[in-house]
């Protein structure tokens, strides 16, 4: 009889639980945005790095689960990297592939410059705000030869040509954003017929779009994707990496270990975006020949090759980004780089200092305050040593042994010659040995 009232009381459950389930799904799926109802709206205010191109696809993968009506892109970028200007526009046209169309909005006091003049070109339109502009497109490749810059400036004419064609936009004018580096104010575009129309306001695009009654997703980049951004930056991975070694020195001069895990930790993460960005080898072969030459300083402790491994890490910061091809308003160059190299080179200089002044002469007084410090001091016997016994050195009794294996007598005075552990060697004073 417990049984089946058991039974029946979990029958019961089962029933209830599933009617609540279904009321909650229903509930759901009322609340939730209906199939072409939504609206991905990408706040694209960010340069073009791996981060934003994290973000990118991001909302092109919430867009295609939504079944989203359109995605939106609100554009306000210098540029960046090129690779992840590629990565984009395949994104692009993969929402498009899957029947979501992209569109562009550059809003007052914006720009679609540099990448981002490729990305706006792949999309379904391009709607631009009065006062803003298009372009320059011309791709640089920093410290690259003529032969790779004519090369990746060639496959960029091609590739603009191709995106603005492919819209029915004018791919004359389009090639001239790359080939003369130049930008194109809204109404300059849009009666060159690159883009479509130009409004002030979101909502005035979203309506030419017949987008109004849309529900707007919003996209912005998260922690993660600006952590990309960060270690995108080849600088700030160089300056991670060198001040990640420099940290692990100081800490060995003083032991802490937090120091070093700090240490460990920024190198890791300079290393990491050294590989995001496909930093040059040359660069990183001269943060590390830095790194090494740093780490003399445990044999010298002069203070010297801290200074010249800074200085070695600066140059290796400056080459770091060489042979990346941008396209970007602004691009590293060597006068980017002095302010950088100098920070960098002056950490350097008065870690060096300290070492020498400080960190060094703390070291040696460290080492010099143990039993070592007693080699040369005399003392007396205490215990015959024959040859073991104990002797008084520094008013205190020590383990000794008598170094030539002699026996020698208690009150005897002694020389102590070496330390092993605690453990003093010594052998018969002399009258002319201090204290005898």
């Amino acid at each position: 009889m417990k049984i089946k009232l058991l039974l029946w009381l979990l029958g019961v459950t089962l029933v209830l639980t599933a009617i609540g389930a279904a009321q909650l799904w229903h509930a759901e799926a009322a609340s939730a945005p209906t199939s072409n109802a939504t609206v991905v709206v990408v706040n694209f205010d960010v340069p073009v790095d791996l981060g934003s191109s994290t973000m990118m696809q991001r909302a092109v993968t919430t867009a295609e689960l939504l079944k989203a009506k359109a995605i939106v892109i609100v554009m306000n970028t210098p540029g960046g990297y090129l690779s992840d200007m590629l990565k984009i526009v395949s994104y692009i046209e993969q929402a498009q592939a899957a029947g979501i169309p992209v569109y562009t909005y550059v809003p007052p006091d914006g720009m679609a410059a540099s990448a981002g003049s490729y990305i706006a070109m792949a999309t379904n339109s391009i709607i631009m705000a009065n006062g803003t502009f298009i372009g320059p497109s011309t791709p640089i490749v920093v410290g690259g030869t003529p032969l790779e810059q004519n090369h990746t400036e060639d496959a960029m004419i091609a590739f603009m040509e191709s995106l603005a064609s492919k819209w029915g936009r004018n791919a004359t004018a389009a090639k001239i954003m790359v080939v003369d580096d130049r930008a194109f104010t809204a109404e300059e575009a849009l009666r060159y017929h690159l883009i479509n129309n130009v409004s002030n306001s979101l909502s005035q695009a979203m309506s030419e779009w017949g987008l109004t009654n849309a529900t707007q997703a919003q996209i912005s980049e998260n922690a993660y994707e600006q952590f990309l951004s960060v270690l995108s930056n080849s600088t700030v991975d160089g300056i991670l990496i060198t001040l990640g070694f420099m940290a692990i020195l100081i800490d060995l001069f003083h032991p802490t270990f937090i120091v070093s895990a700090v240490g460990v930790t920024a190198i890791v993460m300079g290393l990491v975006g050294a590989e995001i960005i496909g930093a040059s080898a040359i660069g990183l072969t001269l943060l590390l020949l830095g790194a090494i030459i740093m780490f003399l300083e445990l044999k010298m402790g002069h203070g010297f090759a801290m200074i010249a491994g800074a200085i070695t890490s600066a140059v290796g910061i400056y080459l770091l980004a060489m042979g990346i091809p941008y396209v970007a308003t602004s691009v590293p160059t060597a006068s980017k780089y002095v302010l950088t190299d100098s920070v960098v080179a002056i950490v350097g200089v008065v870690l060096g200092l300290y070492i020498r002044w400080i960190a060094s002469p703390m070291k040696r007084k460290r080492v010099m305050a143990g039993p070592e410090s007693l080699i040369g001091d005399v003392g007396v016997v205490v215990s015959d040593l024959a040859p073991v016994g104990e002797v008084r050195v520094q008013g205190i009794v020590w383990r000794a042994v008598s170094a030539s294996g002699e026996t020698i007598k208690v009150g005897e005075k002694v020389k102590v010659v070496k330390v092993e552990g605690v453990t003093l060697f010594v052998e018969r004073a002399t009258g002319e040995d201090k204290g005898s």
